[in-house]
Order: C-alpha cells, then sequence, then structure tokens
C-alpha cells in the first residue's frame, strides 16, 4: 500500500467501519429500552425453527448497558486490528465467525434459554487473530497474536462452565464455539498472505531446518530400502578406493598366488 492517501483513508476504514456497527449497537438497545419490547426473543433458541433468526439477530441484541460495553470495547479493537492488517480476508473471515457460529450456536448450545450477544463473534476474532499468527508464523502474525494473548487472556475463563459463569446465566458453549471457528477460519485463510506478509514468509520456509528429509514420508518402504543399500554400496566402494589410494601395493603384497 504505497500510495499516502490510500494508506491513510485504510486507517480510518480500519477505525471507522467496527465503530458504525457498534453505533448501530446502540441504537438497537435504545429502541429496546425506549419501546419496551423484549428483544431477546429475537435471540437464539438452540434446535427451534423460530430461534434461528437469531443467527441474523442475536449478536445485534444484549441483555443490558453493561453487557454491551463489554462487547463493544473489544469487538472494536479486534475488528480494527482485522481489517488493517488482514485486509484481503478481513470481511469474509467477520461474515463466517458471525453467521457459523450462529448456526453451530442453535445447532449445539444448551435449550430452555435465548442467546444473545456479540461475545461469541469477539471470541471468534481473538481466535482468529491468534491462531493466524500460529498457522502463518510471520513476523506481522505473530506479534498480533501477542498483543492478543496480553490483552484478552482472562477471556479463557469465559468458556468454561464454571459456577460464577452459570450463576451469570453466561453463554459459555457459545464462546466456546466462537473459539473454535476461529481457529477454523484461520487455518482457513493461512495461505492468503497481506502484501507485508509474503517476504517473511518465504524467508521462514527457505530457512527452516528439518530433523528428516521432506519426502521421507512421501516414499515406500522399498524405495527406502533400495536407497539404504545404493547409500551403503556407495560408502563401501569410498572405503575401497581411499584403501587403495593408500596401499597401491597391497594386492600384489598379499597375492595367493605361487611361483613354480
Amino acid at each position: 500500500m504505497s500510495n499516502p492517501l490510500e494508506h491513510k483513508n485504510h486507517i480510518k476504514d480500519s477505525l471507522l467501519l467496527p465503530l458504525y456497527f457498534i453505533v448501530a449497537l446502540c441504537l438497537i438497545h435504545l429502541f429496546k429500552i425506549w419501546s419496551g419490547m423484549d428483544l431477546d426473543y429475537w435471540g437464539i433458541y438452540p434446535r427451534e425453527s423460530i430461534g434461528l433468526r437469531g443467527v441474523i439477530f442475536a449478536p445485534l441484541l444484549h441483555a443490558d448497558w453493561e453487557h454491551l460495553a463489554s462487547n463493544s470495547v473489544p469487538f472494536w479493537v479486534l475488528m480494527a486490528m482485522l481489517i488493517y492488517f488482514y485486509q484481503r480476508v478481513s470481511l469474509r473471515a467477520f461474515l463466517i465467525i458471525y453467521f457459523l457460529s450462529g448456526v453451530l450456536v442453535w445447532s449445539f448450545a444448551r435449550t430452555g434459554i435465548f442467546h444473545i450477544g456479540l461475545s461469541y463473534v469477539v471470541y471468534g476474532l481473538v481466535s482468529f487473530v491468534f491462531w493466524t499468527g500460529v498457522f502463518r508464523r510471520s513476523i506481522r502474525s505473530i506479534v498480533l497474536a501477542l498483543i492478543v494473548t496480553t490483552l484478552y487472556s482472562g477471556m479463557v475463563a469465559g468458556i468454561l462452565p464454571t459456577a460464577e459463569v452459570l450463576q451469570k446465566n453466561i453463554s459459555w458453549e457459545s464462546h466456546l464455539i466462537g473459539g473454535f471457528v476461529g481457529i477454523f477460519i484461520a487455518y482457513f485463510f493461512k495461505e492468503e498472505l497481506e502484501e507485508g506478509e509474503k517476504e517473511d514468509y518465504h524467508y521462514a520456509q527457505e530457512n527452516q531446518e528439518y530433523y528428516l528429509d521432506r519426502d521421507v514420508f512421501e516414499k515406500t518402504i522399498e524405495e527406502r530400502y533400495l536407497e539404504q543399500l545404493e547409500q551403503e554400496r556407495l560408502r563401501l566402494s569410498e572405503e575401497e578406493e581411499r584403501r587403495h589410494q593408500q596401499f597401491p601395493f597391497s594386492n600384489d603384497w598379499f597375492s595367493n598366488d605361487t611361483f613354480s
């Protein structure tokens, strides 16, 4: 992104686009309060046909302002990182995390309650950024993974059905599902490197050391056996050649021929 104006616009988009989304969430929550409508019924209700609409609407709904704020701040940070550093895949990654996580929550989460909130999308984004660093191993992706680990390592507690989580009626299973979807998306897009990542990736590939030859698992047992025999034959031949160079007349000295 060599054009300074283009780079400036990209920074602006990275900061503003997730902010617009958060503003929309705030407006929806204000409407919920002013209208007195219980919009939670538009959340995900697992394994009931009426609950499928929550795949679209559940991340837009929140129980209260505290719930909304706790999801908005990490969402803004993570989406800004996603858009700025992973521009090629940012929109697709967000949409897949959004909808695939929702479908899986509807399929596997506990029934009897409506699952609402943006939190499973946030967990999916955290997981995506972290595991992208693991899979791509470029300097950029590793640094971002370390930043995310530092900022959001405490979120791990949200994917476990602890007494505190269950008491607060937190949808821990949706957090867990979002995390798994993030890993899947990170692996799925691992080859779609950004412009600044390609040099780092190829350098790492070229300078990586291996304990075994890369084709060792591609050969059959018979091929490896024949290769070992050939190597042993070459080794013996080289030893014989060295011996002959050191003792050129040894064959004459120790000849078994007799003279009459």
